[in-house]
């Protein structure tokens, strides 16, 4: 087969994006108690990992990502805390091993401390058979660490080797949400075959990332004022509110967690409660929700 597109036959192109695709749709036709719309906030804890997943060892970078642990989890915490809100962690098996006790208090609290690979690594270049061993011990990890087995995964950078929902799938796993296709819930389709896998769709316009992520060496210069991130993150859930949807958020702790940025995550947290009527829960709590009310058996 020729790896020039243009080349391709029907079955090919066809077949390459059937491979993983958006199956029935899973918003549920009313939230809990009566909730306009759920909210899933979810944290990033890369920390040192945004370093060593390309076999890097810069000091100061791997110090950037102690930030995300030593200031951006505490204010992050705090944050939540005021509000009762529970959200979810995906944690890099190498992050939980370095800080253990930031994972097993965060469970103790009731938070989620869900999958996000081995150390961070692009799962597009890790061989299939590999990419199976790092997700099982990954969770055996975290396992061992909270006293929980992950339900849930979120690739790094969001990406899917042909090897991935495969392992998902053998594994059990209740969610992903790591795929774009849609603003709610669905079902995943593995070549046109209903998995029972609930994706809880993210987006990089939901993603501190890519307003304030900088690379000193390369091009990487993105600024956008906190202030715009808050008004963009601010739409988006009036947006989900107005449609009885699901608001999904990305953050880092090493991203968000700084003096000048925790108001965006503080703000919108105050903004949402005021509504009075939206459901904050975990990744977990909402893809079981949205399982059960559709009934799927995974």
């Amino acid at each position: 087969m020729s790896n020039e597109s243009w080349e391709w036959d029907e079955a090919t192109w066809r077949g390459k994006v059937e491979a993983v695709r958006a199956g029935r749709s899973l918003k549920p036709a009313a939230w809990p108690d009566g909730a306009r719309c759920a909210v899933a906030l979810s944290f990033d804890s890369d920390h040192e990992t945004n370093e060593l997943r390309d076999g890097a060892t810069s000091v100061a970078r791997l110090s950037w990502g102690e930030y995300g642990t030593r200031r951006g989890i505490p204010r992050i915490r705090a944050a939540l805390d005021r509000h009762g809100a529970k959200a979810s962690f995906f944690v890099p098996a190498v992050s939980a091993l370095l800080h253990p006790e930031e994972q097993a208090e965060l469970a103790a609290e009731g938070h989620e401390i869900a999958l996000h690979g081995w150390i961070h690594e692009r799962n597009t270049e890790v061989p299939a058979a590999a990419e199976r061993e790092l997700m099982l011990r990954s969770a055996d990890a975290l396992e061992r660490i909270t006293g929980r087995r992950p339900v849930g995964m979120r690739t790094p950078s969001w990406d899917y080797s042909t090897a991935t929902l495969g392992i998902a799938r053998e594994m059990g796993l209740l969610y992903d949400s790591s795929l774009f296709a849609d603003d709610d819930p669905y079902e995943i389709l593995d070549k046109g075959e209903a998995t029972g896998i609930v994706e809880l769709p993210v987006e990089w316009i939901r993603d501190d990332a890519p307003y304030f992520m900088m690379n000193r060496f390369g091009a990487q210069r993105p600024y956008t004022p906190p202030e715009a991130v808050l008004d963009i993150f601010r739409r988006e859930f009036d947006g989900a509110h107005a449609e009885g949807g699901l608001f999904l958020l990305t953050m880092h702790p090493h991203i968000t967690g700084y003096r000048s940025r925790i108001f965006i995550l503080e703000e919108l947290l105050d903004h949402i409660v005021s509504k009075g009527d939206c459901w904050i829960a975990t990744h977990a709590e909402i893809a079981r929700y949205c399982a059960e009310q559709a009934g799927l058996k995974g």
